[in-house]
């Protein structure tokens, strides 16, 4: 692909062109590996995988390219690779392996388990007049969910679309979402991966996808058996469909992407591409080829050399060209920001250049700032240009609303609101002023861990359908039943659990920062306790479509939270204020305490104290200026509250939104300064100051 004059991808020039390019009647093989002393290309019958039916050396060029051109590689034509090179420690040569071309842009399975083949494809799609939306970040809203579960049960979306791309983009579903308000799918990953051997001996399957087979090609379980049928071609152009159908309706499609590590898992694993290829080079490993392993899956990429981390890069250009993806959320993104001393590094060549790419301006870059390796957490170290979870976020939200409130029922209240406080005004502490409050993807569930619902009714894991003895999956949750473990027909306790995911989603939803709702939260989807359902396919993580009246009354508030959020510029600031200074699109914090008085230094931290009145001013450039009050009350005991006096200008408050309330209310009262309000335990309450 071509580069800009001041842009240069890792390996420069020399590693153009990777994969398979067609021209002049005939295709043009390229493959990177330092160490091997020969790589050939086999052909196969197009519907006996066994059967391979020509082969031909490839040429050994400068800075370890192997090249061929031959009219053996034609459209649609299924070949593999075979490498042979030295052995000794960090090689696995196999000469008699049949490898996936790591660049290629379709795969065709055949019979076993590890029979995958390349395809050759011819890139192009009639887009039409499809745009990528580009939603600004202060108005983007994540919905993150899983491509098979979101559509798998859906009434109105047709069986034979169930589960598949086309599902997805089926009018039913934007209707959905355009009726929830959110801008940005983030699906979970649709790279073709592959089921752990280990799970399949438990009749289990990897659901959620992060086992990468390779880096190009979309999952072909995923497209309807009519394009499964008819080919790789077929199922590129459904996933193409899918964007261009959810462009048209004005929403974002944001991949999570698994570059961190591959399908090969550890030595004996399954040998399909890298492993094969240059196992020295692609993977992590110390002198002796043990692999160094900070993923947890077995390998980690090596993207210090430079054919990794280039890998790297080609495949997102490729997903945000040909694909028109709209942003990529990296699955444990330490692993890939990790130096040839094996440490993170900020500075690390492939976040400069994913950050950097003319091809990937505009693209959203979204980090889960931690591996499992040491020093692998890294919340808040990413270079500018980058988003990044906020486990930080995560972990004072679920504290104030739940570990706290449980922990005050047998003595008193942990903490004060001061931390809780710092999230809710888009985590300073965290990402200083040079990145500002959207460096911070907001989060309070996600697919790993447990759901809202289950959040509010379990205090430990329940994960034996798993079949690890519940041994897998976090234990420290900071979740709270509310008094009962799992199901209940109490009624209070149904109270307290729905009024508690209320909370969670309306700071959530009105804290500064990038939200992202997790799909199904919204209504309360359960997973009956199990916080690591990865490996399971089945109605416990699909999402029901049959909703009763509270998951009804829900959704209502999730609707009504991210209408608020689009309406009040003060909800989404770009910037961190500057006390005494106008910076443009940040918004201006004052606080009070519930007697309507200013904060002092000493009730922040203060145990006794969890309410306060936080009042938001907005510094628009383009928007016109805005101001909300939140009331936040965190113990159970209610609350009177006196609205302050101190605010300059302010006439009048327009009650928005209660936390409170079973389903949002449509009368929209007001009040002036000094009132007081009764307000109900922990509950949250939002209005607009006039």
């Amino acid at each position: 692909m071509p580069e800009s004059r001041d842009f240069t991808a890792p390996g420069g020039p020399a590693l153009d062109n990777l994969g398979v390019r067609l021209h002049d009647g005939v295709g043009t093989l390229r493959v990177w590996s330092r160490n091997a002393s020969s790589v050939e290309l086999v052909v196969f019958d197009a519907t006996d995988l066994d059967w391979a039916t020509d082969e031909a050396p490839l040429e050994r060029r400068a800075g370890g390219i192997w090249e061929i051109t031959t009219p053996l590689l034609q459209p649609g034509v299924r070949y593999a690779i075979r490498v042979g090179g030295p052995h000794g420690p960090g090689n696995t040569y196999n000469p008699e392996s049949m490898l996936l071309d790591p660049y290629a842009r379709g795969l065709a399975q055949g019979d076993g388990y590890e029979e995958w083949r390349s395809v050759v494809i011819v890139d192009g799609f009639d887009w039409g007049d499809s745009r990528k939306p580009r939603v600004p970040l202060d108005r983007t809203v994540i919905y993150e969910g899983h491509l098979k579960g979101l559509t798998k049960r859906h009434p109105n979306v047709p069986p034979a679309l169930h589960g598949t791309y086309a599902g997805l983009a089926h009018p039913a579903m934007i209707e959905y979402f355009h009726s929830l308000g959110i801008t940005s799918v983030e699906l979970l990953p649709v790279h073709a991966f592959v089921p752990e051997p280990r799970l399949l001996e438990r009749g289990l399957t990897n659901y959620w996808g992060y086992n990468t087979l390779n880096f190009f090609t979309p999952h072909t379980a995923y497209a309807t058996e009519d394009a499964r049928k008819e080919g790789p071609e077929a199922v590129l152009a459904e996933f193409k469909g899918m964007v261009r159908l959810l462009h048209e309706a004005g929403l974002e499609v944001i991949l999570d992407v698994v570059y961190n590590h591959t399908s090969e898992e550890g030595i004996g694993g399954p040998r399909s591409s890298l492993r094969g290829i240059d196992n020295a080079s692609y993977y992590r490993q110390d002198d002796a080829g043990v692999y160094i392993d900070t993923t947890g899956c077995g390998n980690t990429l090596n993207t210090s050399v430079d054919a990794g981390a280039r890998l790297v890069l080609d495949s997102l250009r490729y997903w945000a060209q040909e694909m028109q993806i709209d942003g990529f959320r990296f699955d444990l993104a330490a692993a890939i920001a990790r130096d040839g001393a094996h440490t993170y590094t900020p500075e690390h060549p492939l976040l400069t250049a994913i950050a950097n790419d003319p091809v990937l301006a505009d693209t959203k870059l979204i980090a889960e700032p931690w591996d499992v390796g040491l020093g692998g957490w890294q919340t808040g170290n990413f270079p500018p240009g980058w988003h990044e979870w906020n486990d930080r976020y995560r972990d004072r939200v679920r504290n104030f609303w739940l570990s706290d409130i449980d922990y005050a029922r047998r003595a008193s209240a942990p903490v004060g609101i001061g931390g809780f406080a710092t999230r809710l005004a888009g985590s300073s502490n965290t990402f200083g002023e040079a990145r500002g409050p959207l460096a911070s993807v907001n989060f309070v569930t996600a697919h790993d861990g447990f759901t809202l619902h289950d959040l509010v009714s379990y205090d430990v894991k329940h994960n034996e359908a798993n079949g690890e003895h519940n041994r897998d999956g976090a234990d420290m949750n900071r979740a709270f039943n509310h008094g009962v473990e799992g199901p209940t027909d109490d009624p209070s306790i149904l109270k307290s659990r729905r009024k508690a995911m209320r909370n969670l989603l309306g700071t959530l939803l009105l804290s500064a920062g990038i939200p992202m709702l997790t799909a199904g939260d919204e209504v309360g989807r359960t997973q009956r306790g199990n916080n690591n359902a990865y490996a399971q396919d089945s109605a416990m993580t699909w999402l029901g479509w049959e909703f009763e009246p509270w998951q009804e009354d829900l959704r209502s508030h999730v609707t009504r939270l991210i209408s608020l959020r689009n309406a009040n510029p003060a909800l989404r600031p770009s910037r961190y204020a500057r006390l005494g200074e106008h910076i443009p699109n940040a918004s201006v914090m004052d606080w009070f305490d519930q007697n309507g008085e200013t904060m002092e230094s000493d009730q922040w931290a203060d145990p006794g104290n969890r309410t306060l009145q936080y009042v938001a001013a907005s510094t628009p450039d383009q928007e016109d200026a805005n101001r909300i009050l939140l009331i936040v009350h965190g113990t159970e005991s209610p609350i009177d509250v006196r609205l302050p006096e101190e605010i300059e200008g302010a006439t009048r408050f327009v009650s928005l939104w209660s936390s409170a309330e079973e389903r949002p209310s449509d009368h929209f009262e007001e009040f002036s300064p000094g009132d007081v309000l009764p307000i109900a335990g922990t509950s949250m309450r939002l209005f607009r100051i006039e």
